[in-house]
């Protein structure tokens, strides 16, 4: 059965509580911004996530960087690869990208990153400081929900 719905929801307990279990769940994303050609550029990034709101960081000189500088749109996809096509689980969001300037934030932000990483028991590199990195605060705008367990493409759509 080909279900493909999209429904729009308020944000109820329940969703909510979906959306932070796969944001805890994991640790890299598809991050997607504008090019200044109008192309929209995707990469892959890690983060880490403080309530709906997710945070990333690059390169000082990025392409990310240089993209989100001119226009903080942005859409990203969070989700796992699995070989049963019916247990797709994930997000896709548009959201606004702001980069971290209070040091303070942005000590906390890095303070957060190895944890995504427990198994490691050493990082293969020291965390940078704040000021080495850009940080950038992504708060999301439009989430939508995808859980095929529903029925092929299911999908809830919650408007922030």
């Amino acid at each position: 059965m080909i279900s493909g719905d999209m429904a729009e929801h308020r944000m109820d307990k329940t969703l909510e509580a979906q959306i932070l279990k796969i944001l805890a769940e994991h640790r890299i994303m598809t991050l997607a911004t504008l090019r200044p050609d109008g192309w929209p550029q995707a990469t892959t990034v890690g983060y880490v996530s403080l309530g709906l709101t997710l945070y990333f960081l690059c390169a000082l000189d990025s392409q990310k960087a240089a993209n989100l500088a001119r226009d903080g749109r942005v859409s990203v996809t969070i989700d796992h690869d699995t070989s049963d096509l019916m247990a797709i689980t994930g997000l896709s969001m548009a959201a606004r990208a702001e980069r971290v300037t209070d040091p303070a934030e942005g000590a906390r932000i890095l303070a957060l990153m190895p944890l995504k990483y427990p198994e490691e028991t050493t990082l293969p590199m020291p965390m940078p400081e704040p000021d080495q990195v850009a940080i950038f605060r992504l708060t999301p705008t439009v989430i939508s929900v995808l859980d095929y367990t529903k029925g092929f493409g299911h999908s809830e759509l919650v408007t922030l």
